[in-house]
Parts: structure tokens; C-alpha cells; sequence
């Protein structure tokens, strides 16, 4: 009887220990990935969606256990001629517990419409339209009124609406900038739509959250806000061409940069027409690479080059990804020294 009472304590510390670490979870200050606290007006429509169905939510789960475990206690049977009056109807009751989930359906039923048509509803005027395309596994980001082409990192004025057309060169993936939008999938062969906004300026982290294969948890995405006038500073700077040096180490990387095959997968505006990969012409205005995984510096990307698919799992040999070239490393060094000019 010992042993048994001993179990069955040792049961309930140990679920009253799995029940903390979960609800400790939610005590941090502030996570990279936050949807709880919107940056923008439209996950702002979201979050007050979620808080207003939230609450009545968690009064009606709390109520039903309450009574769950209050009825298993108080009419627990404590003889065999210990059984409780069977009821066989009662309308009042009947009537209340359906008319009150009824109406709470109908009010949740009612905002849900009406934030889906707010939030997909698309922006028209003084706007900047931004193509996403989804690769295995990095974004690429297209400003068709701007003529610029970049990846990993959108960047965007504030204060401004950005309607988004999501599509994908492969599979399906889903784009989700935590704090500025909810996600929305990219699928092939079909154009989906959100809007970004933001208020004030910062980086903002998202990723893909549809799996797309092996390298799905190394999709990740970062949407830059900046200020009206630094961010038509970047735009200047992206619609710059491309500076290709012709002499020492650097003019050494961009004549490496075609004799090894690089040219046939990445574009450099006025210098390779590659498709595969991501846009390189202002490479060294980003802050990462590989999507969104690593700082770009010469070390990570020292990494990258003798070795690619053991910084990123990769599948090159299917064409999912950047091969290893076997380069040495002065054939790396010259590389990075190109690249390193790509402003």
C-alpha cells in the first residue's frame, strides 16, 4: 500500500514540476520571435483578435475544469446505494448553455471575418510593392517600381504599407515576420498576399514556418525599417551597378567568380545573369547570408566557401543548394576580397 501511495505522490510532483517548467516558458522579457508584442497596425489587428478571443477562452477551459474536478470529488461513489438522482431533462439549463455558447461564437465568429478582411485587404496609392519569392532555403525580394533585387534581408520604409505577393520557385513555404504579420504561405504556381507596415525603425526577424525540406529550420528572414530618408539612401545604393575591380586579389576573386561556375548560379547586375542563387550585386550592404543563418564576415563566409553543404545541410548533388567547389584557400581569400567590393 506504501509503494503504491510513494508512485502515486512521485506522479503528481513530477506533473507539478513538468506544469512549472512549462508555464516558465512564457516569463521571458522578450524573445526574438515575438508575435505576442505587434510592431506594426496590421499584427496589431491580429493581436487584439487574439486577446479578445483569449480571455473568454480561458474563463470558459477554467470554469469547465473547475467543475470537471468539483463533481469527480463531491458525487465520488462511497458505496454501491450511493448513486446520484438521475435527471432526465431540464429546459432552463438546456436553453442557457446553448444560447451562451451560441452568441460567443457568433461575436468571435463575427471579428474573425472582419480582421481577415482588414488584414488581406490590399493597400492602393502611396505604397511599395515588394515581390517575395520563396527558395530552398533563403527569400528573395523584389521592388518592381524599384528595380532592385536582394535577398534575406527586406527592407522597408516606415510608416509606410508594403503589400507583399508571396510565390515560390519550388515548394511550398510560409512567410512569417512575427512582429509585423501574420504567416501566409508561398506556393508554386499561385500568388498570395499580405501587408507589412511598421511604425518605427528596427530589425525585425521572421522565417519560414512551413517545412520544406531539409534546411526548412535554417529559412530564416529579417525585414529592416528604416527611416524615409535612410531608407532612400539604401534605395540609392541598391540601384547603383555593380563596381567590378579588374587588378590585385579582388580582380583575382571576379575572374574566379565566372571560371568556376559561381556566374551560373548568382547574378551580379552588369556582370553574370545567374538565377539560381541569390542576387550578389550589393552583397556587403547586408548584415547576413545564407538565409539569414550567418553574420556576414569574412570568417563565416571563409566557412561557407571551403565547404557550404557542412555549414547548411544542403542537397547540391539534387540542385538544392550551393556545391563545394573544392577551392583552396587563396582561391577563398581572392573570392572574399571580390565580394568584400560589392557595396
Amino acid at each position: 500500500m506504501r509503494r503504491r501511495v510513494s508512485a502515486a505522490r512521485r506522479r503528481v510532483m513530477l506533473g507539478a514540476v513538468a506544469a512549472l517548467g512549462l508555464l516558465s516558458t512564457g516569463c521571458a522579457q522578450k524573445f526574438p520571435q515575438d508575435p505576442l508584442r505587434p510592431e506594426g497596425p496590421y499584427a496589431d489587428k491580429i493581436d487584439r483578435l487574439w486577446r479578445i478571443v483569449f480571455v473568454p477562452a480561458a474563463v470558459i477551459f477554467f470554469l469547465v475544469m473547475f467543475l470537471v474536478v468539483y463533481v469527480a470529488i463531491r458525487y465520488r461513489s462511497r458505496s454501491d446505494d450511493d448513486a446520484p438522482v438521475q435527471t432526465h431533462g431540464n429546459i432552463k439549463l438546456e436553453l442557457t448553455w446553448t444560447i451562451i455558447p451560441f452568441v460567443l461564437l457568433l461575436v468571435i465568429g463575427v471579428l474573425t471575418v472582419q480582421t481577415v478582411f482588414e488584414i488581406n485587404k490590399i493597400p492602393k496609392g502611396n505604397v511599395l510593392p515588394v515581390t517575395v519569392t520563396g527558395h530552398q532555403w533563403w527569400w528573395e525580394y523584389r521592388y518592381p517600381t524599384l528595380g532592385i533585387t536582394t535577398a534575406n534581408e527586406l527592407h522597408i520604409p516606415t510608416g509606410k504599407k508594403i503589400p507583399v505577393t508571396l510565390e515560390s520557385a519550388d515548394v511550398i513555404h510560409s512567410f512569417w515576420p512575427t512582429e509585423l504579420a501574420g504567416k501566409v504561405d508561398a506556393i508554386p504556381g499561385r500568388h498570395n498576399h499580405l501587408t507589412l507596415e511598421a511604425v518605427k525603425p528596427g530589425t525585425y526577424l521572421g522565417q519560414c514556418a512551413e517545412y520544406c525540406g531539409l534546411s526548412h529550420a535554417n529559412m530564416r528572414l529579417r525585414v529592416i525599417a528604416h527611416t524615409p530618408a535612410d531608407f532612400a539612401k539604401w534605395q540609392a545604393n541598391q540601384q547603383k551597378p555593380a563596381v567590378i575591380p579588374t587588378d590585385g586579389d579582388a580582380g583575382t576573386g571576379a575572374a574566379l567568380f565566372k571560371s568556376k561556375g559561381c556566374s551560373g548560379c548568382h547574378s551580379i547586375n552588369g556582370y553574370s545573369a545567374g538565377q539560381v542563387g541569390p542576387n550578389l550585386t550589393h552583397l556587403y550592404s547586408r548584415q547576413v547570408f545564407a538565409g539569414a543563418i550567418f553574420p556576414l564576415d569574412e570568417q563565416h563566409l571563409t566557412r561557407w566557401l571551403r565547404d557550404p553543404p557542412a555549414e547548411k545541410p544542403m542537397l547540391p548533388q539534387n540542385g538544392l543548394g550551393m556545391p563545394n567547389l573544392k577551392l583552396s584557400d587563396q582561391e577563398i581569400s581572392s573570392l572574399i576580397a571580390f565580394l568584400q567590393t560589392l557595396h
